[in-house]
């Protein structure tokens, strides 16, 4: 199976077990809009539980807040976003389809890139135990002409970029070749900025109405509720405000699902800190985040930092951790050194002082900030895509199953009556009605115990508990375990101590020790 085809197959698999649905399907949907179902609910909440809990619970100088969708308009004037959150696209004049030009340059390079881990894959193969990959790089012709030429791409497309140079961008594209991955053409358009707020309209009347926005970023309502928290919450720096909300985004060139959408969750935490202390502090976030996905236990070898060339205006520093999604390593969370653009900005907008007060050295100054970001949903979508597997069995049989990371799997246990008959329902209800309150569990007695295994298989379920007639009388279950398939007898006044230990939020946050 290709890697489109197993992002096919994902996104099918989603549908069917009731994690992902379009949004509005009946009236044919509304793109780059996606509701979450009762299997994706469950498992988009216990994601964002683990990070709410890795952020305010684990550390005591992080607190959380919830800030609204509407803002007064001033603050993305402040923020720099009436003015410069812009994307440069560029239409294909025979498909009719519209690209981020920035996008399209960059996937011509990652081309280059495959095309260079491949050359290592042959050399690999040719020389075997004897081969020295850090030599190959340095010295193989097609490697060195391939490397050269994603260094000079990615040059021009930086200094472009930083230049706003858009006649550029579209030359870049024309140079390297680059076609329309619908129509196989190059007949491009100019480049032109698209500016992606929603902006809509508040009060009664057509002649006194204001123009405001949705948020496009969550980060404004931690920096407009700064001096609040500081101050209600005698917080000392270096301190964090956590948030997680809605953001809005006009995106002309949504794709690949729920990867990029126009309405998403992100997971904001802005950490406040002493000027000239930011390089550091920027160093130990990386760190941490990185430790907080590492802990899922989804391969280290699927994240990687990217480290940005081109910084936004308000950045002295900037990196990505990329995930190895189905189509690629993509962005899956931003950490930025901000420096004190926007406290600093809304000081002036709004005439208040916003500084810290410095008890030690007596002075006051604007703090720094450094900023963690993610998507909640891209965070989900990097779950499922790295859970997914397709296995054939000894028997002959084959299985679908999702390997979702225990503690954050919708459902936690099923439990199983091996027949609808003899006191065994009764029995399994009485199991369940003992760990639903600390676990979500799900009740199945349809079909054959197969059939049943399959479908908690299907959907990500760590433990099938299955009561049977010895139940009866030894007060045993039998304990599947979705991953390994292994069963075993256990006690049921031992089941919530052997699921617990295995599911609990606890057993996960202790690996960030």
């Amino acid at each position: 199976m290709t890697q489109d085809e197993l992002f096919k197959t994902l996104v099918a698999h989603c549908k069917e077990y009731g994690f992902i649905f379009p949004s509005s399907e009946i009236y044919d949907g509304l793109a780059a809009v996606y509701d979450y179902g009762q299997m994706g609910v469950e498992l988009k909440n216990n994601i964002k539980r683990y990070w709410w809990e890795a952020m305010v619970r684990l550390h005591e100088n992080i607190v959380g807040i919830d800030s609204c969708i509407f803002m007064h308009p001033k603050i993305w004037e402040a923020s720099g976003h009436v003015g410069a959150f812009n994307d440069p696209l560029i239409d294909n004049k025979d498909s009719k389809k519209r690209y981020r030009a920035d996008v399209l340059i960059e996937d011509y390079i990652a081309k280059l890139e495959e095309k260079v881990k491949k050359e290592v894959e042959k050399g690999r193969r040719k020389f075997g135990e004897t081969f020295d990959e850090e030599k190959f790089l340095e010295t193989n012709p097609n490697v060195l002409r391939h490397k050269a030429k994603i260094d000079e791409v990615r040059r021009r497309m930086n200094e472009a970029l930083n230049a706003n140079d858009l006649a550029e961008l579209r030359q870049i594209i024309i140079d390297c070749e680059i076609v329309c991955p619908i129509s196989g053409t190059k007949n491009w358009t100019e480049v032109r900025q698209f500016n992606l707020m929603f902006s809509t309209q508040l009060g009664n009347t057509s002649d006194d109405t204001n123009v405001i926005y949705l948020r496009p970023e969550t980060a404004q309502g931690i920096f407009v509720n700064y001096l609040n928290v500081q101050k209600t919450g005698r917080m000392k720096i270096p301190f964090g405000i956590a948030q997680i909300g809605k953001a809005f985004r006009n995106e002309i060139v949504a794709r690949q699902f729920i990867f990029r959408m126009r309405e998403f969750e992100q997971m904001e935490m802005q950490f406040f800190i002493k000027p000239g202390t930011e390089l550091d502090w920027f160093k130990t976030w990386k760190q941490n985040r990185l430790a907080w996905h590492e802990a899922l236990g989804m391969g280290d070898g699927n994240y990687r930092f990217h480290d940005h060339e081109k910084l936004a205006h308000y950045a002295n520093a900037a990196t990505d951790i990329e995930f190895n999604f189905p189509f690629g390593f993509k962005e899956l969370e931003g950490i930025h050194s901000r420096t004190d653009f926007d406290l600093g900005n809304h000081q002036k907008f709004s005439g208040k002082k916003i500084q810290y007060f410095d008890p030690e050295s007596g002075e006051s100054y604007t703090p720094y900030v450094i900023e963690t970001s993610i998507g909640v949903d891209r965070m989900v979508l990097a779950v499922l895509s790295n859970s997914y597997h397709e296995e054939q069995l000894e028997n002959g049989e084959s299985r679908v199953v999702l390997s979702i990371p225990a503690p954050l799997a919708p459902v936690k246990v099923a439990v199983l009556p091996l027949i609808k008959k003899d006191g065994l329902p009764e029995l399994a209800q009485t199991v369940m009605d003992e760990l639903k309150y600390d676990f979500n569990c799900q009740y199945d007695e349809k079909d054959s115990i197969g059939k049943r295994y399959r479908r908690q298989d299907a959907i990500g379920t760590p433990f099938c508990v299955t009561v049977d007639h010895d139940s009866l009388n030894d007060h045993c279950v039998t304990v599947r375990d979705r991953d390994t398939m292994t069963q075993e007898r256990v006690k049921i006044e031992d089941l919530h101590k052997l699921i617990n230990d295995r599911v609990s939020m606890t057993s996960l946050l202790k690996k960030l020790k």
